[in-house]
């Protein structure tokens, strides 16, 4: 016996399109599910904005990033990555870093050779070796100012300050900074580091010793314009002497010829040359001894 029941609502009939049908339940399952679409969306962006510094790392003008990879070999010593903006995966991290000349200011105690304590302030200019960033983080971190610069200038300082005695500071500051800087660059540069210039600012003596270093140079001073005022009153002395020494040769060579005929004929010459003046007036007196003529006045 044939079954005349109308054919089930699932089964498709002939006429309806197979197309028609897949995709009317695949509106139907996101329609059940959109709940769960807009949920995954919702927390995708929440994770996007959330970990937004982490995964897109800015690098500024004048800076290299260094890469850490948690899972791939840990810090890239040998691929920087430079000025722009990247994307890192959130469990790797960047370590940016100030390529650029920087300066520190810095004072500290030194020791000179006498063993007398002076206060000196130094400017430090350094900057890390960019090709050797990637060991530079590894081996010291980005406190290499503190771990490396400022120590290795510190200890060349207290070496040379520590070689030369306490008067002679002043006298050999103008060297210091390039006897500094030529000692602590051997050090920076086993530490991936380039000091560009050791700026010695002041030297600062204690008051008292500085009150005696000034008084004794005072003294000294006074010393050489001695000394020069010696040299000089010595120069005159003898220009004397040798003047004195001269005219003792002159009269001893001219005393044997002035004979008194001749003093008598020099006086007559000299009488005449001035009786030919206009404007002389004399009055000329014979004189019984010799007969030389005297001059009174004019």
């Amino acid at each position: 016996m044939t079954d005349s029941a109308s054919p089930s609502a699932d089964i498709p009939s002939s006429d309806e399109p197979r197309g028609s049908s897949r995709l009317g339940r695949l509106r139907a399952w996101l329609s059940a599910q959109m709940q769960w679409v807009v949920i995954s969306v919702g927390v995708l962006i929440f994770l996007v904005i959330y970990f937004w510094e982490g995964i897109f790392v800015t690098i500024g003008s004048g800076h290299e990033g260094v890469m850490y990879r948690r899972f791939s070999g840990g810090t890239v010593v040998d691929n920087l990555m430079g000025e722009g903006i990247h994307f890192v995966p959130p469990w790797d991290r960047v370590f940016v870093y100030d390529v650029r000349t920087q300066e520190v200011e810095h004072s500290m105690p030194a020791l000179t050779q006498d063993g007398l304590t002076v206060t000196v302030n130094v400017s430090i200019r350094y900057k890390p070796e960019k090709q050797l960033l990637g060991l530079l983080h590894k081996l010291v971190g980005p406190d290499y100012r503190k771990v490396v610069v400022v120590p290795d200038v510190e200890g060349s300082v207290r070496r040379i300050i520590g070689s030369i005695p306490v008067d002679s500071i002043y006298q050999k500051a103008s060297g210091l900074d390039q006897l500094v800087l030529d000692d602590a660059q051997n050090n920076a540069e086993r530490s991936y580091i380039k000091l560009e210039a050791v700026i010695l600012r002041s030297i600062e003596l204690p008051q008292d010793l500085k009150a005696q270093i000034e008084e004794k140079l005072v003294d000294k001073e006074r010393a050489l314009a001695y000394e020069y005022k010696l040299q000089i009153a010595k120069a005159e002395a003898e220009r004397k002497r040798i003047d004195s020494s001269g005219v003792a040769a002159a009269n001893n060579i001219l005393t044997p010829s002035l004979t008194a005929s001749v003093l008598q004929w020099e006086g007559i010459q000299a009488t005449r040359e001035l009786a030919k003046s206009e404007n002389a007036k004399i009055v000329v007196i014979g004189s019984k001894s010799d007969g030389l003529p005297i001059i009174l006045g004019k």
